[in-house]
């Protein structure tokens, strides 16, 4: 066996939490080391999961803006989809990125071991067939994978796919059944309606997206009745079975069809962490009944100086919140006065429409039977809106009704992902609705409509006509 290696730190997982925590630590002064599966850091994010689809995206969004034009008098010649030539392009997108933060490890000083690590006592990692690897603290960042529901999906057909395997676009399926109707399932939807599949959505729940306002999910809901064959709620998949054309699934649900026979099925029905065959039992940390490590609001585990960023360590399962946990859990080794206390972790779900939201949302508001006031702002009203044949969007800011104080903010339309950071620093930074009223705009834009939803809740909107209450 290889010698054993001497670190202060080790960093397993090199996904954005990963690389963050690592990259930061090297910049204090800590010998860092970071071990990671696969040749290059970036982690599912980079890798198989936001950057790859957030390519394919961007070329359904071309697509359908194509087709929108003939709104304007423009039309355009049917496009002709080179899939190799797209798939190469995302290849690049995804080397250029990694190769980035490989030269970055080595510009740091981070020791980078593209191999799997397993603890074998609370300060040693074992390399797969490299050394054991002594460490004063360790961060886990090991993130999560996709999900699979029971037996009915253990069919080893090809015809099958999870999230990854949808994003290789090996093909362009005539019909495509999505299990599951939340972020994952209606992205990838998207891109396959896109490109041509015939997409039928099963969703489980009463609405897409379950858990996010339904005011934001109307618009998206609406247009993807027009994109996709069709979108089937309360709804869940009674059997799988091969068939000689492809996957033959029987339903549950008062308006699904009995059964029906899809080219491909892919199964999107969240992620579960990975935390199973890391050895965190023989390190002693502890893991809660759905897989994830648990953690303080420092992000140490039940081993004071082991510590669990990400996907593995809980809800939301986000890259901008794992790098942020990332960060957190260096200033804490550092030394530093460090808690995770933010109080407006931004969503996006980047379908057409997109859907964006921070803070406190009117779901959880009602699950609390906390007092709210609501101030929304219908882009039907908005001049830059109509500019871009997107009126059907809608903007809502969510405040205490005793202070004012912007408590959450929720878009639904082109744009929303880059339009929230703005709700993001309000809420952080204690802003009320009549401070973001009082912040001047540039007209014509989207951001705009931030002001005015602020306005609506203090009778300030030029655009939005509310009768006065008469006094009795």
């Amino acid at each position: 066996m290889p010698d054993t290696q001497q670190t202060d730190l080790v960093v397993l997982g090199g996904g954005p939490g990963g690389y963050a925590a690592a990259f930061l630590a090297a910049d204090k002064g800590i010998q860092t080391t970071l071990i990671d599966a696969a040749p290059k850091p970036g982690g599912t994010c980079l890798h198989v999961g936001c950057i790859p689809s957030k390519t394919l995206l961007h070329v359904a969004f071309v697509l359908r803006e194509a087709q929108r034009a003939a709104e304007f008098g423009l039309k355009f010649a049917k496009p002709e989809i080179d899939l190799a030539k797209l798939r190469a392009k995302g290849d690049k997108i995804i080397d250029l990125n990694a190769s980035h933060l490989l030269d970055l490890c080595k510009k740091r000083g981070v020791t980078h071991i593209p191999a799997r690590g397993v603890f074998t006592d609370a300060n040693t990692i074992q390399v797969e067939k490299g050394p054991a690897i002594r460490f004063k603290n360790a961060i886990i960042a090991t993130g999560s994978v996709p999900a699979r529901p029971g037996a009915f999906f253990d069919l080893k057909s090809p015809r099958i796919l999870d999230s990854t395997e949808a994003l290789a676009l090996e093909s362009v399926p005539k019909s495509l059944l999505v299990v599951g109707g939340g972020y994952i399932g209606l992205e990838l939807g998207t891109v396959y309606a896109a490109l041509g599949s015939e997409v039928t959505v099963i969703e489980m729940m009463g609405s897409l997206l379950p858990g996010v306002d339904t005011d934001l999910v109307q618009p998206l809901a609406a247009r993807l009745k027009n994109d996709f064959k069709g979108i089937y709620l309360n709804t869940k998949v009674a059997k799988v079975e091969d068939a000689k054309t492809g996957i033959r699934a029987g339903f549950e649900g008062e308006d699904a069809p009995k059964e029906a026979v899809f080219e491909k099925v892919l199964v999107a029905v969240g992620r579960r962490p990975s935390s199973a065959n890391l050895g965190l039992d023989k390190a002693g940390v502890a893991i809660d009944a759905k897989g994830f490590i648990t953690v303080n609001e420092q992000r140490r585990t039940s081993v004071p100086h082991i510590f669990a960023i990400g996907d593995v360590a809980g809800e939301p399962m986000l890259a901008h919140k794992a790098s942020h946990e990332g960060k957190l859990a260096v200033q804490v080794i550092a030394g530093e006065n460090a808690v995770w206390e933010p109080q407006a972790i931004p969503a996006v779900v980047f379908t057409d429409p997109e859907i964006a939201w921070c803070g406190l949302t009117s779901t959880d508001a009602e699950k609390q039977n906390r007092e709210v006031k609501v101030g929304k702002f219908r882009w039907a009203a908005s001049g830059r809106a109509m500019t871009l044949g997107r009126n059907d969007g809608l903007t809502k800011i969510i405040t205490d009704p005793k202070t004012d104080r912007i408590l959450g903010i929720g878009l639904v339309g082109p744009g929303a992902g880059e339009l929230i950071s703005e709700g993001v620093v309000a809420i952080e930074m204690g802003a009320t609705a009549l401070d973001l009223a009082l912040c001047i705009h540039p007209h014509p834009t989207l951001t705009e409509t931030l002001s005015e939803a602020a306005e609506t809740l203090h009778g300030l909107s030029s655009h939005i006509f509310m009768p006065k209450k008469k006094v009795v």
